[in-house]
């Protein structure tokens, strides 16, 4: 972790942070989130925050504008590769592997992000959607499977977060 004027990140004593990531500035990190190996979170312009239990995978790219902070929920899993940029993301979401949301865009509640997708600035999706494409758009509400992939996945990276943790004492 290293701070950014005179700014440190505040992180929760159970968060796990692997190796080679970057966690920069004014960043939060609820409980039992984690950061894995080799993604940056950097909170220089403006702030990030992470909600509690959300996983961030393997070589992400989490950062801000003067204009936009990053706020993500609880109970989110970020794929690995993704940019995430400037914008909302709300609880219980999947952001697919490669997916990138920039400035302003907002993620409502319980929804998914399809890998690959490109959400554009300032696009806003409603609770419960399955968003794909690029540029992105909702092709049809969740189905119930999928609402429960989204919080098996999060709690499946929780397992796998305290494994690691295990294995760095």
């Amino acid at each position: 972790m290293k701070k950014f004027k005179e700014t440190w990140p505040q992180v929760e004593p159970d968060v796990f942070i692997g190796e080679g990531a970057q966690i920069i500035g004014a960043v939060i990190i609820g409980r039992q989130s984690s950061v894995f190996f080799n993604s940056v979170v950097r909170g220089d312009v403006n702030s990030i925050t992470i909600g509690h239990e959300t996983n961030i995978q393997d070589n992400c790219t989490l950062h801000v504008t003067d204009q936009h902070a990053l706020e993500i929920g609880t109970g989110v899993t970020v794929g690995h590769n993704a940019v995430v940029h400037g914008c909302r993301i709300h609880d219980h979401c999947l952001i697919g592997i490669g997916a990138i949301i920039l400035d302003g865009a907002e993620i409502g509640e319980n929804s998914i992000v399809a890998a690959g997708s490109l959400v554009p600035p300032g696009k806003v999706f409603p609770a419960g959607s399955m968003i794909m494409g690029s540029p992105a758009k909702r092709v049809r509400a969740l189905k119930p499977e999928e609402s429960v992939m989204i919080r098996r996945v999060a709690e499946n990276y929780r397992s796998v977060m305290s494994e690691h943790k295990a294995c760095a004492e």
